[in-house]
């Protein structure tokens, strides 16, 4: 059984660069194959990681409705489904990565979703871990994408707004009963100092922040080229944050409570 990690949290909080150096991590930590989910409609997991997604759940669901009706003879609809999903998994040295992205009909969103979960549950047992980065806001939580997760790592910018966010996750988390061992929330992005207004909300809302990740020039600047943030150099300080939370996680006597 994998080990799961799951990233939400607040739109252009930096979800998606935390989901690449977790993975990162894993990679250069030689502890076993990682699935790389990209559950985001808005998929850019992929470029993060330096893989080229060719097709993505939604758009295979697009041409597989198209032509199921020609599916092999002695082949069922679920066996055939499950043939095209292999084919759009990226295959790569260590990291696989699956693309939800999304179709172009009416309710385009919700269908590659339910695909999306089911079939990355069926390959998480290939992996030592499956990292998931999430939409922006809590859509997936309250259709219950992110369960069933060993750490959710709820990941804010520097404002009261995104604290907030954090906040109702964990609220929905709760109110939903799914099935997360661990909440670890964040502050990506941040400052050399906290604003005096965001430590405010963060007491008010009783959240203990497991990291902080600083503003970071190089993260910056791959992104900003098209550079793959896994061959960031040790010396990144993100990398260095996130070398040491992932340290905590890996060693489950380090992990802070909830």
């Amino acid at each position: 059984m994998s080990f799961n990690i799951a990233v939400a949290g607040k739109g252009g909080s930096g979800k998606t660069s935390l989901a690449s150096l977790v993975i990162r991590y894993l990679k250069n930590s030689g502890t076993g194959p990682i699935l790389a989910v990209d559950a985001d409609a808005n998929a850019n997991l992929g470029e993060s990681l330096g893989l080229t997604v060719r097709k993505t759940v939604g758009q295979m669901l697009d041409e597989f409705q198209g032509d199921k009706i020609n599916i092999p003879p002695g082949m069922t609809k679920e066996l055939y489904l499950d043939f095209k999903l292999n084919e759009i998994l990226v295959e790569s040295p260590r990291i696989d990565l699956l693309t939800m992205g999304r179709g172009e009909g009416p309710e385009c969103y919700c269908y590659p979703n339910v695909i999306l979960k089911k079939f990355a549950d069926t390959l998480a047992d290939n992996y030592a871990y499956m990292v998931m980065d999430n939409e922006a806001g809590m859509e997936h939580l309250s259709r219950r994408t992110t369960q069933d997760v060993d750490v959710l790592f709820l990941v804010s910018n520097h404002s009261v707004k995104g604290i907030r966010t954090i906040a109702r996750i964990i609220e929905l988390v709760s109110s939903l009963k799914l099935t997360v061992k661990k909440l670890l929330p964040v502050i990506s992005i941040a400052p050399d100092e906290l604003d005096p207004l965001v430590k405010e909300e963060l007491e008010r809302q009783g959240i203990e922040l497991a990291a902080i990740i600083p503003k970071d020039e190089e993260v910056y600047r791959y992104d900003l080229e098209l550079r793959p943030l896994l061959e960031l150099p040790d010396s990144s300080p993100a990398v260095q944050v996130v070398r040491d939370i992932m340290k905590q996680i890996l060693d489950p006597t380090k992990i802070p409570t909830n």
